[in-house]
């Protein structure tokens, strides 16, 4: 908590306005203390509407737009084996990247997503269209022991990464992080080297970990002197604060308190771990350890959407039944999640996430005027527990309006729609 400012930002407030100067938030003030102070300037009026911090989708894989609904109600592993990765093998290019990549953007801007974490191939395409179409991001690289569409093996893909990095350190959009794919699917040889190199970068580093119980059973053999890929990661030197552990369905007590001893950030993506029936994530456990705990929607191909709000619902709902109790995860808890939590998430020095002077312009407002939005009792309530993904109207990242009443600005929707269509026709030629 921050302890000179404990709202962190969220505290709802009337008649205020919002001073923005470039990419920054210059002042948050009364509205007529603002008209005083700054006389020069000239207001936009937002009637009827919510301004708040843009939402942080912390993980996901953005290009698997293209495939979303092509292969429903599997369990993970069917999932994946049988349908994802021949598919993957199939069409995953640069273009496929790009095109799917663009689709994601669109669909998240529009829903208040100004800050997403994506780890899929062809991480140079992704960090290019976050760039140009003006969102924040945080381009983790996808590190894999066997040869992929990206790299022919960990150490290209570690090089790769460090190329990426030195081309977008300055950027003002654009982080770079490590991404390896999974401890069953990264040796420790390739870890060591990555938490090496990564020693004096200080680059995050987001893996799923403990994703299932089949997981985390199936690591627990002799050959892994029957530890935990949580307590095998810390082994290797790769549990710490700039470390990003995305699902965490199955984990002991022990494991819960190491990530919080580490200042380990959980990435909790609810929609998707129903869907593939993956397991539950204690989040109220989590949080109660003293875990920091964000929100991700992962690839709309196993969640079908990448909308922020409805798994802000899906995250305070699921945590209640999770653990049987009625005031977990509370509706300020978890809008905290997608703001100034992950703020702090995605950087050491939080920028992102809260309206307070001296923040990124990273802003979006919802118009509060449609019937399921009467009576307005409790407004935090309101925005976890209602529908609120269509009721944005503005957007605004590093202080560049991106959306604007609702559309987007300097996205060709129709030209974007005919190059989705071509994929989906080409996809379902060869999957039916």
């Amino acid at each position: 908590m921050d302890e000179q400012h404990p709202d962190q930002g969220l505290q709802p407030l009337t008649d205020q306005a919002v001073v923005l100067a470039g990419d920054r938030i210059l002042d948050v003030l009364p509205l007529d203390q603002a008209r005083l102070r700054y006389p020069q300037l000239h207001p936009l009026p937002l009637p009827e509407q919510v301004l708040l911090p843009g939402l942080h989708n912390l993980h996901g894989h953005a290009a698997m737009s293209l495939f979303r609904g092509m292969s429903d109600d599997l369990p993970l592993m069917e999932w994946l084996q049988d349908h994802i990765w021949p598919a993957e093998g199939r069409w995953v290019n640069p273009e496929f990247v790009r095109c799917g990549t663009q689709l994601a953007i669109a669909e998240m801007l529009l829903n208040g997503t100004t800050c997403f974490s994506d780890m899929y191939f062809f991480p140079e395409v992704i960090a290019e269209v976050a760039a140009t179409s003006g969102i924040r991001a945080q381009v983790c690289t996808p590190i894999i022991q066997f040869p992929n569409a990206w790299s022919a093996n960990p150490d290209e893909a570690l090089d790769k990464t460090l190329t990426l990095h030195q081309q977008y350190q300055a950027h003002p959009l654009v982080r770079v992080a490590f991404g390896p794919h999974a401890p069953y699917t990264v040796d420790d040889t390739t870890l060591n080297r990555l938490a090496d190199l990564n020693a004096s970068l200080e680059l995050r580093v987001q893996m799923h970990l403990h994703e299932t119980a089949h997981e985390v059973s199936e690591a627990a053999g002799p050959e892994d002197n029957g530890i935990t890929p949580i307590q095998r990661m810390d082994q290797l030197g790769l549990l710490n604060e700039h470390f990003q552990a995305v699902h965490v369905t199955c984990i002991s007590p022990e494991d819960m308190q190491l990530l919080a001893e580490r200042g380990v950030t959980v990435v909790h993506c609810p929609q998707s771990n129903l869907k593939l029936a993956s397991g539950f994530c204690p989040v109220q456990a989590l949080q109660n350890a003293g875990v920091r705990v964000v929100l991700g929607t992962d690839g709309a191909a196993s969640n079908n959407d990448l909308d922020l709000w409805s798994e802000m619902q899906t995250a305070a709902l699921l945590a209640k039944a999770v653990h049987q109790d009625a005031a977990a995860l509370p509706a300020t808890a978890a809008l905290k999640m997608v703001t100034c939590d992950a703020g702090k998430a995605y950087s050491a020095k939080p920028f992102t996430g809260q309206i307070r002077s001296g923040f990124a312009a990273d802003l979006c407002s919802l118009k509060l005027d449609q019937p399921d939005c009467w009576p307005l009792h409790h407004l935090t309530s309101q925005l976890v527990y209602g529908r609120m993904g269509d009721k944005v109207q503005q957007v605004w990242v590093n202080g560049q309006q991106r959306v604007k009443d609702g559309k987007l600005v300097d996205i060709d929707l129709l030209a974007l729609k005919d190059q989705v269509r071509g994929w989906r026709d080409a996809i379902q030629a060869h999957h039916p």
